[in-house]
């Protein structure tokens, strides 16, 4: 018996350490490519363009990756569903790594001309269909194997993934940033592309050695593996997918509007040093990496859904001092404004992964997961530095309507939390039921 349970134990170890660190990895992938997209991709790529317009191309680039993302999940969803989640996550590793690798040897709109940004964006197509297959079956990998009272930290530790990517992103162009801005611009922002090639081996060494999801052997066992996930997943949990996509949308956008819109915005008009705000992005890393497994710990004593809805509504209630504190061009008020929405956002998506896991069955949890999740990203996530741009422009540099944007953006979010949970109740009730019934 003790040898079984350590067994379990280590299992679950295993599989936690594998989803953290190919997650870190491709996250580290997908905000190098925001980060360039904020400081550098707009004078590399689009340099004939005005230096607004350049900023929306560059912006739009980087929503390219979004809307691959849906493609990946329903690809990389299917297979995971019915072959297994552990050879899907190598096949994703693998492929982020080898997009992120050629984006950092890929010449510039000097070298090649209009070639130079139409292979950037097919690049970043392939990123957004590696991460749109990674993220949920990471997720599934590790609540999968864990048990059920630790199912939200197992959940929380592939979300630490997002904070140690960024920190690993950031830290890398704090480094490069150094260097004198015509060394920067010209070969210095390449340097964190190519440490992706390092880092995948890495991530495969480890991930190698993580055994199969312990609920895909179940429903293999019990020979409840579905042909056609997709159509299953919108024949039994339409209802559900909608609602993950509305309680997804700032569990993608926040990272997306600090780490590449107001990067942009005030390291550009507002003025700010480039070092500085990476300095700021960096410590609000840090502390979503700190804060995000007591978040989880906190929603083991008084339930997940009240730590979510209870860290959103900090977040609105910091909306009009952050945006006051980032039109104030003061690093302190902006820091600190930023890391309370940070405290508040950040336990929500510690426990996001857990949550969207949770209402879908087993035999279809990849794809709905992943379908939820990416179609968010694309439809809403992955817009949200254009969006917030584009209202800014349209403002003429008043940040009122770019505040009201992502107020209402966490006011759905709420919403959505709050019935996702209700759609896992009835979710797990019916679960429940159907072997009684079966009994009678």
């Amino acid at each position: 018996m003790s040898q079984t349970i350590t067994d379990a134990a280590g299992r679950q170890r295993r599989s936690m350490a594998g989803a953290f660190v190919g997650t870190a990895i491709e996250w580290y992938d997908f905000y190098i490519f925001g980060t360039a997209a904020a400081l550098v991709f707009g004078h590399v790529f689009y340099p004939g363009a005005a230096p607004g317009a350049a900023l929306m191309a560059s912006f739009a680039t980087f929503w390219v990756g979004f809307l691959a993302r849906p493609i990946g999940g329903m690809i990389f969803g299917h297979f995971g569903d019915k072959l297994g989640r552990k050879n899907v996550l190598v096949i994703t590793l693998l492929m982020m790594g080898a997009a992120t690798t050629m984006i950092g040897l890929l010449p510039g709109y000097a070298q090649i001309g209009a070639l130079a940004p139409a292979l950037l964006i097919v690049l970043r197509a392939l990123q957004g269909i590696a991460v749109g297959g990674e993220w949920g079956g990471a997720v599934l990998m590790a609540t999968e194997n864990a048990s059920e009272k630790k199912k939200g930290l197992a959940g929380a530790w592939v979300q630490q993934g997002s904070p140690a990517g960024s920190i690993l992103a950031t830290s890398m162009f704090m480094l490069v940033g150094l260097l004198p801005d015509e060394d920067f611009l010209s070969w210095g922002w390449r340097i964190p592309f190519l440490l992706s090639a390092v880092l995948v081996i890495v991530g495969l060494i480890i991930r190698i050695k993580v055994e199969e999801s312990a609920d895909f052997e179940a429903a293999k066992a019990a020979n409840t593996v579905v042909k056609a996930p997709i159509a299953e997943v919108f024949r039994v949990a339409p209802n559900i997918v909608f609602l993950g996509i509305v309680a997804s949308i700032m569990g993608i956008s926040l990272a997306y509007f600090t780490n590449t819109f107001m990067l942009s915005w005030t390291t550009g008009s507002l003025g700010i040093e480039r070092q500085t705000m990476l300095n700021v992005l960096l410590g609000m890393a840090v502390l979503q990496f700190i804060w995000q497994p007591i978040a989880a710990l906190i929603a083991e004593k008084i339930g997940a859904t009240k730590v979510m809805i209870l860290g959103l509504l900090l977040a609105v209630i910091m909306v009009v001092p952050f945006f006051l504190a980032i039109v104030s061009a003061n690093p302190v008020n902006i820091a600190i404004t930023l890391y309370i929405t940070t405290i508040g956002g950040t336990a929500y998506y510690a426990l996001l992964a857990n949550a969207l896991a949770a209402a879908f069955p087993a035999n279809i949890r990849y794809t709905g997961v992943s379908l939820a999740y990416q179609l968010c990203s694309s439809l809403i996530g992955g817009a949200t530095p254009l969006v917030a741009q584009w209202i800014l422009n349209s403002s003429n540099g008043s940040p009122w309507g770019v505040a009201a944007f992502y107020g209402a953006m966490l006011i759905a979010t709420i919403v959505g939390v709050a019935g996702l949970s209700r759609a896992a109740a009835r979710s797990s009730l019916k679960a429940v039921a159907q072997p009684v019934a079966a009994d009678h």
